[in-house]
């Protein structure tokens, strides 16, 4: 839809020299192109099972003939009722067949772009970004024990090699909610050992999902920037808030922490964190997760949403692939067959469920 309307304003603005009929020349087209437009999408909506089980090449060229035949068909109930004759059929057709050609090729390019292989490369590529910053957090809060507390410093070394350990596995895939949130609780309590009360944490669980998987180390970074950005630059004690609830079939996390506005470049780091995990989220869940950020009243938000996935639905993906190649290899045996909770606006800082750690 977004790109064959685009298509008539520039075809508008193409064939119209002066700016004032810009807007009447679209239109004009839009009366011929809206109708085909809407008419093939139905079409295809009706027929897309079928198309689905063709081979790439044969429903490519089943598409276009449909496309074709909407087309003409379209030109000819309009050649009738509108007062203004359409194009020819022919120019109609080849526009119709570039249009089809230009958001093919499109597409095209958009699988490759997601495709596992590149995926799972991007992945690991922003994966290794977070790295250096929790190792380099991670020893700057131990080493503020060395000398005052010996033991506790050793303690303090052993949760970090706990911590390391976790992220240095296989993090291309989803990991249990719980896990992540594990991760979080071991990763402040080392920063609490360096910042002592200056740190408090409101964690606000009672409605999250337990079993939702979740991108790794998805909700450590904002903390880690949380802390940096928003505890460290104060004298004063700062409160991180960590809100996590099921809603409408998806998982919401609302992290907010103190913003400092004197801090000056000291935020920059936020933008990095925040794009680094909106691209992953876009690399799991493509357009069904967003990850928005604002700062309201001296307050520093990160609002995540992303769809409800548990381990229940990932074995059951799992326990359904052996069959669903069984009935692919049948088919290609067969001699005719085609191959082919809570709302956020209501959190108040003394909401039930609250802990103050």
């Amino acid at each position: 839809m977004l790109a064959v309307n685009a298509l008539a304003v520039v075809g508008a603005i193409v064939r119209e020299p002066l700016p004032e009929h810009w807007l009447d020349q679209w239109l004009t087209m839009m009366a011929f192109v809206e109708p085909h437009l809407i008419l093939e999408l139905a079409v295809l909506y009706a027929v897309a099972r079928w198309i689905m089980r063709l081979s790439y090449p044969v429903g490519t060229m089943v598409v276009g003939a449909l496309t074709v035949g909407v087309g003409v068909v379209v030109h000819v109930l309009l050649s009738r009722d509108l007062p203004q004759p359409p194009p020819a059929l022919a120019r109609y057709v080849v526009l119709t067949l570039f249009t089809f050609g230009a958001l093919v090729a499109y597409f095209g390019l958009r699988a490759k772009a997601l495709s596992p292989a590149i995926t799972e490369s991007r992945l690991q590529a922003l994966q290794a970004r977070i790295r250096p910053h929790f190792l380099f957090n991670s020893i700057n809060a131990v080493l503020s024990l060395v000398r005052k507390d010996p033991k506790q410093a050793e303690n303090a070394l052993l949760d970090m090699a706990d911590l390391f350990r976790v992220l240095m596995r296989d993090n291309r895939e989803l990991v249990p909610l719980d896990d992540e949130i594990e991760l979080c609780r071991q990763y402040l309590d080392l920063e609490k050992l360096r910042l002592g009360d200056r740190l408090q944490v409101d964690w606000h669980l009672n409605s999250m999902p337990n079993d939702a998987l979740v991108p790794p180390l998805l909700l450590q970074p904002l903390l880690e920037n949380a802390v940096y950005h928003g505890i460290e630059p104060s004298s004063a004690a700062g409160v991180i808030s960590i809100n996590i609830f099921y809603r409408s079939g998806e998982v919401h996390a609302i992290l907010r922490n103190p913003y400092q506005s004197d801090a000056g470049n000291h935020h920059a780091g936020n933008k990095m964190a925040v794009g680094n995990i909106r691209e992953r989220l876009k690399l799991h869940f493509d357009a069904e997760a967003s990850l928005e950020s604002r700062v309201r009243d001296s307050i520093y938000e990160v609002h995540i949403r992303m769809p409800y996935r548990s381990q229940r639905d990932a074995r059951g993906r799992d326990a359904e692939a052996p069959a669903r190649s069984e009935r692919a290899n049948g088919e290609r045996r067969a001699p005719d067959a085609r191959v082919g909770g809570e709302d956020p606006r209501t959190i108040a800082d003394g909401s039930a469920g609250a802990s103050r750690g």
